[in-house]
């Protein structure tokens, strides 16, 4: 057991830290010395990402694809552009690796203990700009707050990297296994899990106390990007073990992925209708991406066949989830950082 745990531990390793070469390869001859720092950063935001969801996950695949949301998701990819100093990604990929105590130290201790365990992301974040401010690294903007522009990102990521926003989605077709772990987590009644989703989404709002504070709002999404990756792997880990009384779920989120496509296309067809074709750029990126929603879909809609005439395929699904999020994610994770470079 022990054997398989740092095979698949090396396996993790290998593939992130060769995904995170690759996706940096073009520029590092540009890179100034600091900058090397973002390929390890996202190498520990996925192995973090990844350990934290082995409590919940028992797949490789599922954690691994967790991981690889989380460390080459949108998010993560916005804190290391250009305009931020390389530390600020480094702080999203440390988030992980502290929660690991109230995850696997402290869970079958006293309540209290757990629950002071968890609160130590939040210190951190906030130490870490009392240092960068005393250093004078301005490591992320205090004045950044999210508007309404922001959120079109949780659905059309690569239109708002092109745009220059917040980036706060989790590509596409990963939104499927969210929507399936949300209904997992709310239904086994997870409130631990849940409670540290709803906390950072509220400090992230909580305008006055992140001015005492001196923290940027938009550093608190970190914690529950977070939450949503290794709900996202718990989501992957219900559609590989999902049996014929889960067909029901599983169809809703298959018409779900499809009204985003519908949305997407319509999205798409505004743009290329714009006089003298000046927004044929985003309507072909709108494009791309409903495509992705529609592999999205494709992938949902197989994974209900297979459980309504009762296949229980588990590498099968697990082949069909790993090729479409990983499409997913290589495609973007490579868009996004091209448009920042």
């Amino acid at each position: 057991m022990q054997k398989n745990t740092c095979a698949m531990f090396t396996a993790a390793a290998v593939v992130y830290a060769g995904f995170a070469l690759y996706l940096y390869q073009p520029y590092l001859q540009n890179f100034h010395r600091f900058q090397y720092l973002l390929i390890v950063n996202l190498f520990l935001a996925s192995m973090g990402c990844f350990l934290l969801s082995r409590r919940w996950v028992s797949g490789f695949i599922e954690s691994l694809l967790a991981g690889a949301i989380y460390g080459f998701g949108s998010f993560t990819l916005y804190l290391a552009q250009d305009q931020h100093h390389p530390t600020a990604s480094l702080l999203a990929a440390s988030i992980p690796w502290l929660f690991c105590p109230a995850v696997f130290w402290f869970k079958d201790r006293q309540k209290w203990l757990n629950i002071l365990a968890a609160l130590l992301p939040f210190l951190a974040i906030v130490l870490f700009f009392k240092i960068t401010i005393h250093l004078r690294l301005f490591a992320v903007s205090t004045q950044a707050n999210l508007n309404m522009k922001d959120l079109g990102s949780l659905l059309v990521p690569l239109v708002a990297a092109k745009q220059g926003t917040i980036l706060i989605g989790f590509y596409h077709v990963p939104i499927a296994a969210m929507i399936m772990g949300f209904a997992m987590i709310t239904t086994a009644k997870r409130f631990g899990i849940m409670s540290i989703f709803a906390l950072g989404i509220i400090l992230t709002f909580c305008g006055p106390l992140n001015s005492i504070l001196e923290v940027s709002p938009i550093v608190w999404l970190t914690v529950s990007i977070l939450c949503c990756s290794v709900i996202i792997g718990i989501g992957l880990q219900g559609f590989v073990c999902a049996g014929y009384k889960d067909r029901k779920w599983i169809l809703a989120i298959a018409i779900v992925m499809g009204i985003l496509t519908i949305v997407t296309l319509l999205l798409a067809t505004k743009y290329f209708q714009i006089f003298l074709g000046l927004g044929s750029g985003y309507a072909r990126l709108l494009t791309a991406e409903a495509k992705m929603y529609i592999l999205g879909t494709a992938a949902a809609a197989s994974i209900f066949i297979l459980s309504y005439v009762k296949l229980r395929t588990h590498r099968l699904r697990e082949a069909v989830l790993f090729a479409a999020i990983a499409f997913d994610v290589f495609l973007g994770a490579r868009y996004i950082i091209d448009s920042t470079f």
